[in-house]
């Protein structure tokens, strides 16, 4: 990782005092804005709420043309796709991507206010926030960004580099259009980098870069046994409990000390550096102060890990749900035929989903009893991303940061999966800076979803920031 301990604001220039000036000043119409943008109810997982994506879409289009954008709002079998871009002739282009749908807003009567009817509050320790249904997921975020190039055009005429912005309708739903719209669309999707703004500061002084992010798979597995649910007083003893053999397969995929056992798991995984490990172990994360929120306290990850590193950059195997037999309200004495678990894989650089794949049959296999059979089912899966710490852009991006908020940002893993920072390095052979100014008591998908006016504000200026470093 390169040295960030310099402080002074080498980057100042006239030029970019004009264009902070430019935010500073811009702020009371940037929130108009952003409170019209979060008045639409773009949720993309409810049919009923289709044509709201639509005007979500043909909206931000529109602000993007008026600062000087070609903006396309693009068909899919699903919501729109927004594309517009910039041809100036720059010496280099960025691709900002973000999205504009949301949360169903369920359950509504723990909103404080209408989801769709945005207002400014505050937090009980002071703080200044944004209330609404997206004001953080994502388009509290994304508006940071445009109004980054609104500051640009305003104070400069022109943003010092050439940018493409890709917004898609259909994020919060498994973005199930974006990879075929991305292939289709690859040439024009081009750049030298990707950014993302749909993560979080380390906290509310410290902005962060997620430089890694883990990626998925999904499997379903099902233990089949008798050809019907059977009588457990005529057979019980004697016939094969398939929910006793999914149980006992789900337990000893695990060890006592928190390690996965399955064959060749942890075979691509890489070593963290010593100096990341160093760096991450001087945050003091410790296992009581990240689980105590959800009522937690002990960590059940590899026990020669630091909490960080566990839910950052090792690779994990979770069950998601089982489920088999009579689950219905009093008593039913079966035997069921089927048991089924759904289970999830986060996996880390270098692994590959194909061969994670192989090695859970592969340990499934001869723990399943001749008479029963395994049935497995497959998601397509997702490789994780790493940004090389050597990265160019990503020193210059970090130096932005720390002029804008006093303190390097802290550059950290995401034990989360993004498959489309995934799909930006496989189809169009780009890396990706995540960086995003949402706080942990965001409310991100939850009831009262609230964004911090200074991360809006300060956001903006950021991005004023980094742009300009990466011109």
């Amino acid at each position: 990782m390169p040295d960030l301990n310099e402080t002074s604001d080498l980057n100042r220039t006239p030029e970019l005092d004009k264009t902070l000036l430019a935010v500073d000043q811009g702020l009371d119409p940037a929130l108009d804005r952003l409170f019209s943008f979060l008045k639409i109810p773009s949720i993309s997982t409810d049919p009923a709420h289709r044509d709201a994506c639509r005007a979500a879409a043909e909206w931000v289009a529109g602000e993007l043309a008026g600062l000087g954008f070609a903006a396309t709002v693009h068909a899919t079998p699903g919501h729109p796709v927004v594309v517009a871009r910039t041809d100036t002739g720059a010496p280099r282009r960025v691709l900002f991507y973000g999205h504009y749908d949301v949360q169903p807003v369920d359950p509504l009567e723990l909103w404080e206010t209408p989801p769709f009817e945005p207002r400014l509050g505050a937090t009980p320790d002071g703080r200044r926030t944004i209330v609404a249904r997206g004001a953080c997921d994502d388009k509290g975020q994304v508006l940071t960004f445009l109004e980054a190039l609104r500051a640009f055009r305003a104070s400069r005429g022109t943003v010092p580099v050439d940018v493409t912005v890709l917004l898609e309708g259909e994020e919060e739903c498994g973005s199930p259009n974006l990879p075929a719209f991305l292939a289709a669309h690859a040439g024009e999707l081009g750049a030298d980098i990707a950014l993302v703004c749909d993560t979080g500061m380390w906290d509310p002084g410290t902005p962060s870069i997620t430089t890694s992010l883990r990626g998925i798979l999904h499997a379903e597995l099902s233990i089949e046994g008798a050809d019907r649910d059977l009588h457990s007083g005529l057979f019980g003893g004697a016939a094969r409990n398939p929910i006793h053999v999914l149980s006992a397969i789900i337990g000893a995929a695990h060890d006592a000390s928190g390690r996965v056992t399955l064959p060749g798991f942890y075979d691509d995984v890489r070593e963290l550096p010593a100096q990341v490990r160093a760096r991450w172990a001087s945050l003091g994360l410790t296992a009581d102060a990240f689980l105590k929120p959800v009522g937690l306290s002990i960590s059940a990850g590899e026990a020669d890990r630091l909490v960080i590193e566990q839910i950052q950059s090792r690779p994990t195997f979770e069950v998601n749900g089982m489920f088999g037999g009579y689950t219905g309200a009093g008593t039913k004495t079966i035997i069921p035929a089927r048991a089924t678990a759904k289970i999830s894989f986060r996996l880390v650089a270098d692994q590959d989903p194909a061969e994670i794949r192989a090695g859970f049959e592969a340990f499934v296999t001869p723990r399943v009893p001749a008479d029963c059979r395994a049935v497995f089912s497959w998601g397509e899966g997702a490789r994780a991303f790493l940004v090389p710490p050597d990265s160019p852009d990503l020193t210059r991006a970090a130096r932005a940061l720390e002029q804008e908020w006093g303190v390097a940002p802290v550059t950290i893993g995401s034990g989360g999966s993004i498959p489309v920072v995934g799909q930006f390095k496989d189809r169009l052979g780009m890396d990706t800076l995540l960086i995003g100014f949402a706080l942990d008591d965001d409310r991100v998908h939850s009831p009262n979803e609230k964004y911090d006016l200074t991360s809006f504000h300060k956001g903006t200026r950021s991005w004023v920031r980094i742009l300009d470093a990466l011109a």
